[in-house]
């Protein structure tokens, strides 16, 4: 028995990117930190909000790396001769990704009483009708 994988599949031709896009997506390393939520705010657009309570504006980047929106976090250590009795706020460095399907675009980034949104439109798809000549042989 042969096992077929989603790009070798017969009837799935050219969609080799869409399982590599997947397996990296799964190897992206993204745990727990920090939670997210993903709504839909319209029929073409979504928000992508992420809980980043103690990181500052400098803290954060955001990058479109090949279709996949990777936002990272790392809080510099700003102690100053602080002396912690109990330290439970974590000073960590995160990364997420997001693999971003052909035509979502992404928008505007906004902090908010620690929150990060980051808001994404996907252009409506264009239907497109083709008729294939067929020539004698």
């Amino acid at each position: 028995m042969t096992k077929h994988t989603m790009g070798s599949h017969p009837y799935m031709l050219g969609f080799e990117q869409l399982e590599r896009l997947l397996e990296r997506s799964a190897k992206s390393g993204n745990e727990g930190y920090p939670p997210f939520n993903i709504e839909q705010t319209s029929e073409n657009s979504y928000r992508i909000t992420l809980a980043v309570a103690g990181f500052a504006d400098g803290d954060l980047s955001i990058t479109l790396e090949d279709r996949q929106l990777v936002i990272r976090g790392r809080q510099r250590d700003d102690a100053d001769g602080r002396v912690y009795l109990h330290r439970g706020i974590a000073a960590r460095q995160f990364q997420r990704s997001f693999v971003l399907a052909d035509g979502v675009e992404v928008g505007e980034a906004i902090m908010e009483n620690g929150l990060l949104h980051v808001d994404l439109t996907r252009a409506a798809p264009e239907t497109v009708v083709q008729t294939i000549k067929i020539n004698k042989g």
